[in-house]
């Protein structure tokens, strides 16, 4: 049998992934507490100077030059189309994490946004009172059981967690546009997803600029932004597993 170079990245992400998750593990009480478990702060923080690095000397100034010379409305479309891009891997995702009637809703706007929406420029979907819909393998491994291990930053992505890790490797090989016969541009995707980020980054400049270099501590500061959101996200009601207020005030807010 012949496995395709794609296929066998894609094996080998996985796997790779899959041990670092695996490396160490909170405790049940940790668990319930819902602290941060951060064991590997010491290389996290040096990647976290380098993403802030690369911030400064390139995406900040970028982002700012794009929001300043591209119209919004344009930029607004850009973003859509991203999120578009987007919806074939959601809608995966959603199957796999069991939820048929959120599949069935990221296929609908897909389809509506291709069409109607001028390839995904536009978004008639939400007009047509369609729900928006955001997941991830991440959030599919949450579901399927996984804990959500430690705390990592990854280098040019930013926070994230052993369990998010892996769902953003995997999510990259996943979308089912990147095995249409003829597919689009390669890495098309992940270009999208850098305007979007550029956009955002560009709009929200100020506070994203107060947050990295005003703080006293930016690296903490995101770790718990971060962590906060996210099982907020997953979790919904459980308040237990929320960072508490404590906590939030030790960590430079």
């Amino acid at each position: 049998m012949k496995f395709s170079p794609r296929a066998l990245t894609l094996f080998f992400a996985i796997l790779s992934a899959g041990l670092l998750s695996a490396c160490v593990i909170r405790t049940p009480e940790q668990k319930a507490s819902g602290e941060i478990f951060d064991p590997y702060e010491r290389t996290n923080r040096s990647i976290h100077a380098f993403n802030l690095g690369v911030d400064k000397a390139v995406f900040r100034p970028a982002s700012k030059s794009y929001v300043t010379i591209v119209p919004e409305p344009m930029v607004d479309s850009f973003n859509h189309f991203a999120q578009n891009l987007s919806m074939p891997g959601m809608m995966v995702d959603s199957l796999l994490q069991g939820r048929i009637k959120q599949a069935g809703i990221a296929l609908a706007r897909f389809v509506i946004n291709s069409t109607v929406g001028f390839a995904g420029l536009a978004d008639p979907a939400s007009d047509f009172d369609i729900p928006e819909v955001d997941t991830d393998f991440g959030e599919t491994l949450y579901v399927w059981g996984f804990d959500e291990g430690a705390y990592v930053e990854l280098p040019l992505y930013g926070p994230s967690t052993t369990r998010d890790a892996v769902g953003v490797v995997v999510n990259l090989f996943t979308n089912p546009l990147d095995y249409t016969d003829p597919r689009p541009a390669d890495n098309l995707g992940l270009y999208s997803e850098v305007v979007r980020r550029m956009g955002d980054r560009g709009r929200y400049s100020d506070t994203v600029d107060a947050m990295l270099y005003e703080s006293a501590d930016s690296y903490a500061q995101l770790r718990t932004l971060y962590l906060q959101n996210r099982r907020f996200d997953l979790e919904g009601e459980n308040t237990d597993l929320y960072i508490t207020p404590d906590e939030i005030s030790t960590e430079g807010f």
